[in-house]
């Protein structure tokens, strides 16, 4: 009697769940009352429109809005992931058209925090750590405005499914079809026109559909976009519904008017004539005034204006910052030279964390996020000055990837230029390799970290000469320029000296630049900096992490000792693991050992042909590909490794002399 107690409340528990799982929806005419879970910048304003994004002074912020309880996708009984339906009508806007992104994520979530999520092209949902990783359960339809290479997005205004990642699974440029005109029409995502979206998934046939179209346009009967995936392998129960957005520039605004949403069955349509009015997209016509007032009033006004505008300027030329049309063009954030000043207490010595011939750099604490950074401060008299320094906001301000040190903005204030990138709280890869008195309490790094640093950078590499939309050689690989995240990871860095030009086209000829150890030969000789004089860089990088020495030493006889040559000397004795940095004390796999040291020397070959291309050193570094026979070695002709100091005024290896007299500019 008891058993069938038990199993009449059981079923009846089962059905109470499955109804209340067919019955989840609901229909949002507006969000005016509305309870939804709001955090960054999302908010809902008195009319009822949510706002997703609303930037006018910040920039690479993030915004979530999720309904607040969660949902059960899954059918307990045949473990099938439940048919459902949504549809929203949203509008994004930019003040600048070219400028903006990237935009909103309709997304399924375990759970409606995301902490750590990076802004920009990360959407408020990923960071470099869990992107890509099956463990996130994550559905998203992203309705992108912002082209980004690192996730092969096809254009600025796409549609794409992302599944745990953010490189779309299935992506179409933005368009819908037109029932009357029988064909595709573009949209664009940016106008600040009102566009519906609709959402679906069948969970009989195991197929999600996306459609699109202008609010005046009813439902398409040909979707954008239909991708056969079974959720059940994607998803856990229960989820949350909602929409994520991030924005990397300013000026941009992201709006939800109204949201449909229906587990089991079709969302209800939305009354449009009952969504709230979007804002004027444009600055109102200002009334013209005082037209008909007294002359004496009018000339009271200006008199007046004319005063106040001189005192206010008088009052904050200390503060004034530059502003310059380059700039509006490629600027990332611009700080206020204020906040920098407080962050790094007034650029205390004590905040100092390096110098060299850029400029100091100093660590400080964002007065408004509290993020860490790091502010580069770069000198009056410094040799790079400001051409070097539009070089490294053009480059590097655009450049995304993950074992690249990102740049968060910039500020200029009379002739002081500053950099601001995110904060390496392990420093440099020099401080770990080299003995220094300032980085005693630092371990030594063991073999399997610096393997993995090494095919960082190599990643790196590949990316600045093969993968972005234009080359870019770097001109100054080395240890120094080789920054370590928290994880240890090998980020690239100091972008001053990096030279673009187009896919297929030829470098021109540059001024000499770099530093002295790391120059290829032919570089010096011809002045064209291409991707072979970064790898004859890496190659010298390469000797440097595994013998643990500098690339170039000087000798108690008042000679420097070449690290290439070096390490040339024991390989043709068929010695050359006794290069290996004894620091190591035998901790290493030596086929990983070999490869790094036998790779170095054919990266470092005095013959640029016969240098491999940083696509092919991955490949090598990964296994993927056996290293080809090293080709014949030498040093000097005369059999000699040694050669006199530049500073010394005297002769150097041919394997990478250098002129002193072209070092003009190098650091």
């Amino acid at each position: 009697m008891f058993f069938t107690k038990y199993v009449l409340l059981f079923l009846l528990h089962c059905i109470f769940v499955a109804s209340q799982q067919e019955d989840v929806g609901f229909t949002y005419n507006g969000f005016q009352g509305v309870n939804m879970t709001l955090d960054g910048l999302a908010q809902i304003t008195d009319n009822g429109l949510l706002t997703m994004v609303n930037t006018t002074i910040a920039q690479f912020q993030v915004g979530h809005a999720f309904y607040p309880l969660p949902v059960s996708f899954m059918n307990s009984s045949s473990r099938n992931v439940l048919s459902f339906s949504t549809t929203f009508v949203f509008a994004m806007f930019s003040e600048v058209p070219t400028i903006g992104g990237p935009g909103i994520v309709f997304v399924i979530s375990p759970s409606r925090g995301f902490p750590g999520a990076l802004s920009g092209g990360y959407f408020g949902l990923f960071n470099l750590t869990n992107i890509g990783n099956s463990s996130n359960h994550i559905v998203g339809v992203e309705l992108d405005t912002l082209q980004n290479a690192q996730f092969n997005d096809i254009n600025g205004n796409h549609v794409g499914i992302d599944i745990n990642d953010l490189k779309s699974v299935e992506v179409v440029p933005a368009s819908y079809f037109s029932d009357q005109e029988h064909q595709r029409v573009n949209l664009n995502l940016f106008s600040g026109h009102p566009i519906q979206a609709w959402v679906e998934y069948d969970g009989t046939k195991r197929q999600l559909i996306v459609s699109l179209a202008p609010v005046t346009v009813p439902k398409p009967t040909i979707p954008l976009l239909s991708w056969n995936i079974d959720l059940y392998k994607i998803i856990v129960d229960p989820m949350f519904v909602g929409f994520s957005s991030s924005t990397a520039s300013l000026d941009v605004s992201y709006y939800v008017l109204g949201w449909s949403f229906k587990l089991n069955g079709q969302a209800k349509p939305l009354s449009l004539s009952l969504l709230p009015k979007l804002p004027r997209m444009r600055p109102k016509t200002k009334p013209r005034i005082f037209t008909t007032g007294f002359p004496v009033i009018g000339a009271s006004l200006v008199f007046m204006s004319i005063f106040i505008i001189h005192f206010i300027v008088a009052k904050k030329k200390k503060l004034a910052e530059v502003l310059e049309d380059w700039e509006l063009e490629y600027g990332p954030h611009k700080f206020r030279y204020k906040d920098l000043y407080i962050a790094t207490k007034g650029f205390h010595d004590k905040k100092l964390l390096g110098m060299g011939g850029f400029g100091k750099v100093y660590k400080g604490v964002l007065p408004t996020t509290k993020q860490e950074v790091a502010v580069k401060r770069v000198s009056h008299d410094s040799r790079q000055g400001v051409r070097e320094f539009i070089a490294e906001i053009i480059s590097l301000g655009k450049l995304q990837h993950r074992n690249i040190v990102t740049l968060l903005g910039y500020c200029r204030r009379k002739g002081e230029l500053l950099l601001v990138y995110e904060f390496m709280p392990n420093g440099s890869l020099d401080q770990f390799l080299f003995d220094h008195q300032s980085t005693a309490t630092k371990a030594t790094l063991n073999w399997n970290q610096r393997f993995q640093i090494i095919k960082s950078v190599a990643s790196a590499l590949l990316f600045l000469h093969e993968e972005w939309e234009q080359v870019v050689v770097h001109r100054d690989i080395k240890s120094s320029n080789v920054m370590l995240d928290r994880e240890l990871n090998g980020r690239l860095g100091d972008f001053g000296l990096a030279k673009l030009y187009e896919h297929g086209g030829d470098p021109k000829t540059t001024h000499v630049v770099g530093t002295f150890g790391y120059l290829a030969a032919e570089y010096a000789r011809t002045g064209k900096a291409n991707p072979s004089v970064d790898v004859f860089a890496f190659g010298v990088l390469l000797l440097e992490v595994a013998c643990g020495k500098r690339p170039i030493k000087a000798e108690e006889s008042e000679e420097c000792l070449l690290l290439v040559d070096w390490v040339i000397l024991y390989w043709n004795r068929g010695a050359i693991l006794e290069t290996v940095d004894p620091k190591l004390e035998m901790n290493y796999e030596v086929d990983e050992m070999v490869l790094v040291l036998k790779l170095g020397l054919l990266c470092s070959h005095s013959i640029p042909t016969a240098r491999p291309c940083m696509r092919q050193v991955v490949r090598y570094l990964e296994g993927e590909i056996p290293l080809p026979e090293l080709p014949s070695l030498t040093s000097e002709p005369t059999g000699e490794v040694s050669f006199w100091c530049p500073s010394l005024g005297s002769r150097m290896s041919p394997l990478s002399s250098i002129a002193d007299s072209l070092l003009s500019g190098g650091r």
